[in-house]
């Protein structure tokens, strides 16, 4: 296809585990280039690292490679995201003194306790109650308390950051989004200090805070000749890998939703008001137009099926669910032992009530029991009084399946969304695109919608009774609590 001379495009940069993602986008949305390439990891145990240099080398062929036969046009901005949690040390030129701590390493477990004493008055007001092993704030400590760590000198970079700063030249501010499992109070839109000054961190070595979608600088001539981008594009501020799947799929309006199913289940939505969850499992970020991005993942999802029916025809067997409705079988389908959301119970276990007559029951009961977990999410975000009757997106790898898209509209009793494209690449370049616009008016332009499916008319009511026996069995079970069973089952017979 042959480019317009001077087309606007903005460019999204995706660091995800496995790869870089580059995509060049027009106004319209449309992709005019695209790039990607690997990543490797060092794994032992609890240690995940990741070498910043190779995140900017293939940061650098990515970009090169999207905008290869783009000469001609016009590059209104390039944004990044990355990891939610992984950072490193770097000195005062930005050269890193540490490895890249990657989003799930867990050496920090003594830390994150100390964290949590120093710093809950914080978490707490910010509603998601005790930081976690994996996240930026517990490994900063760790990295101060490795003797392998320079004394003095250092800056902590989230790894959007170290990119930025290649990209422009100069230190750069952080996005909030990064930066909440660092400790940014997202309230106050600054580092809390005293926890800081308790847990010993200088301040000096923390980056300034600003919101996902500020100007932070320009590309720098030494960054246009390795990546491609022109030399003076603004760079905009990004956000954590999460927030740009949520851009990317257009579900920035308060009320609105995306649901990502893949091998765990995700929700993130918006709100107006910062949601106060007493259990903790919905947290929130915040948005660049200063909503709020609440969000909760729990342990179920699509990766049942690869665990529980390997090597088996799909096909064949999502021929036999769609005459298996509700399915005989009752099934609590957990990827994992644990569950993190719609309810925190660390000892649940996933179970299968009920006799089979063949795997299509056993199918069935699967797909029918993650749809019936993520009504359950929607149960309790009503409960926490999140707005949830806005536009629903789907996106994952299970929207793969045409009948587990319908089946999930029909069990939600509502219509959902599908894009034609939810990276979070195109997240970035949505972003990009919006300074001085509100974020939402710019997703709507650029985020095209592949389908929309209505639920069945007479699937209306089919679901309700194997529902509620799973909210009754996981009550009983003393897994979800009481208020969010009653709550759910009266929104079921309203």
């Amino acid at each position: 296809m042959n480019q317009p001379i001077n087309e606007p495009l903005w460019i999204g940069l995706d660091l995800g585990t496995q790869s870089v993602r580059a995509l060049a986008v027009n106004a319209a949305g449309d992709v005019r280039g695209a790039g990607t390439r690997k990543l490797t990891s060092h794994r032992n145990g609890p240690r995940h690292e990741q070498d910043p240099e190779q995140w900017w080398t293939a940061v650098s062929e990515a970009a090169s490679e999207a905008l290869h036969g783009l000469e001609r046009c016009n590059v209104g901005g390039v944004a990044v995201d990355a990891t939610s949690g992984t950072i490193l040390l770097a000195d005062q030129r930005g050269t890193p003194v540490t490895p890249g701590l990657m989003y799930d390493d867990g050496r920090a477990g003594a830390e994150t306790d100390r964290v949590n004493a120093t710093g809950a008055h914080v978490w707490d007001e910010l509603g998601y109650k005790r930081m976690q092993t994996p996240w930026a704030l517990p490994k900063l400590l760790w990295l101060l308390n490795d003797p392998a760590t320079p004394s003095t000198g250092t800056r902590l970079l989230h790894q959007s950051d170290f990119i930025n700063e290649r990209l422009t030249g100069h230190m750069v501010p952080t996005d909030l989004s990064s930066a909440l499992k660092t400790g940014a109070h997202l309230i106050t839109e600054q580092w809390p200090e005293d926890v800081f000054e308790s847990l010993g961190v200088p301040l000096a070595m923390l980056p300034s805070l600003v919101r996902s979608g500020t100007r932070i600088g320009a590309v720098s001539a030494a960054a246009a000749r390795v990546t491609g981008i022109p030399e003076g594009t603004p760079v905009i501020s990004g956000a954590t890998d999460g927030c740009a799947a949520q851009l990317g799929a257009g579900a920035l309006s308060v009320g609105s939703w995306n649901s990502v199913l893949g091998t765990t289940l995700i929700l993130k939505g918006v709100t107006r008001n910062l949601i106060q969850d007493p259990l903790g499992v919905v947290y929130s970020h915040k948005s660049p137009d200063g909503d709020w991005l609440p969000g909760g993942a729990s342990s179920t999802g699509a990766g049942v099926i690869s665990r529980d029916f390997p090597g088996k025809d799909l096909n064949v067997l999502e021929g036999l669910a769609r005459t298996r409705e509700p399915s005989p079988l009752l099934t609590y389908p957990l990827v994992s032992s644990g569950e993190r959301f719609p309810f925190a119970a660390p000892a649940a276990r996933g179970f299968t009530l009920g006799t089979s007559a063949d795997e299509g029951d056993r199918y069935a009961a699967a797909l029918q029991g993650v749809a019936f977990i993520e009504r359950l999410c929607f149960d309790y975000l009503d409960l926490l009084g999140a707005p949830t009757d806005g536009n629903l997106v789907l996106t994952g790898g299970a929207t793969k399946s045409s009948y587990w898209n319908q089946l999930r509209a029909d069990v939600l009793g509502r219509a959902v969304t599908l894009p034609q494209n939810a990276e979070p690449a195109l997240g970035m370049a949505v972003l990009a695109a919006s300074p001085d616009r509100d974020t939402a008016d710019v997703a709507a332009e650029m985020v095209k919608v592949r389908e929309v499916i209505e639920p069945r008319p007479q699937a209306t009511g089919k679901f309700d009774d194997s529902y509620l026996r799973l909210i009754t069995e996981l009550e009983q079970r003393g897994w979800l609590d009481p208020t969010a069973a009653e709550h759910a089952i009266k929104r079921t017979n309203a």
